[in-house]
């Protein structure tokens, strides 16, 4: 069987957008279908905040792949042992928060790479090749370039240590965390400080300089997130499903509790 090919990767290297749809709460694998259905390219599968099993996780992955849709998983700070089991187990990709050195990200994309890339380990006929792999030569340099390396700059120490971390081999995308970047700065909540701006200046313009992706999460409001996107943002978290279904289920409930004549 062939290599489930990285959807996202591909619209990234050709300079268009990718769109994540984050899963907090869906479990099924009607999920990366209704990711599909709407638009996205991606789904944000968050183990750090969200209360995924490993079961869970690596079967959203695997419904994933058939659809087009590109199974991304964000697991917790320093946990690569969770990360390359869901490598294994279907994802095409792994976020990881809070890297602030350029030691952080070699060490990260070495764990996420088979040799001569990295150190990842084998781990028998994997998801993305519908268990049906070639030679493990051939498998594993064919699985290095479609995985997707995404590391999370969350602080003010990661904004000065940006060049250093693009330049990194391996690494994909440096996605801000917007929101725990601005509790960092001192300016929590507030994704259109002047501060917010030039930590995207700085970030995108390390990124232009060594061929990498400028991504953006925590931004949901139209106007700062339209800035950011015009500033080379092409790595998008669009929300998650708590936040559609709140204001999806919000909007029509006031519909219709607003309605005429309206039973109290």
């Amino acid at each position: 069987m062939p290599l489930t090919t990285n959807v996202t990767k591909q619209r990234l290297a050709s300079g268009k957008m990718a769109l994540g749809f984050g899963v907090h709460h869906l479990r099924t694998a009607a999920t990366p279908v209704l990711a599909a259905a709407t638009g996205h390219d991606w789904i944000f599968i968050d183990t750090e905040h969200g209360a995924f099993s490993v079961q869970e996780t690596t079967q959203l992955c695997i419904a994933a792949l058939p659809v087009g849709v590109t199974p991304i998983v964000r697991v917790c700070a320093g946990a690569l042992d969770e990360a390359t089991r869901a490598l294994d187990n279907g994802a095409l990709g792994i976020v990881v928060p809070h890297v602030d050195t350029a030691a952080d990200a070699k060490r990260i994309a070495d764990v996420f790479h088979y040799p001569p890339m990295g150190y990842r380990s084998w781990g028998g006929p994997p998801a993305i090749y519908g268990f049906r792999p070639p030679s493990n030569a051939e498998a594993q340099a064919a699985i290095n370039g479609e995985i997707l390396t995404v590391v999370m700059l969350e602080s003010p120490e990661a904004v000065r240590n940006a060049d250093a971390i693009a330049a990194v081999p391996g690494v994909d995308v440096l996605f801000i965390g917007t929101s725990d970047l601005t509790a960092e700065l001192g300016i929590s909540g507030q994704m259109g400080h002047p501060k917010v701006v030039e930590a995207y200046q700085a970030v995108g313009e390390a990124c232009r300089r060594h061929g990498k992706t400028l991504g953006m999460g925590g931004v949901y409001d139209e106007e700062h997130a339209s800035r950011y996107v015009a500033m080379g943002a092409r790595f998008v978290l669009t929300g998650a499903d708590h936040s559609y279904i709140m204001t999806g289920a919000g909007e029509r409930s006031a519909f219709f509790n607003g309605l005429p004549n309206a039973p109290a």
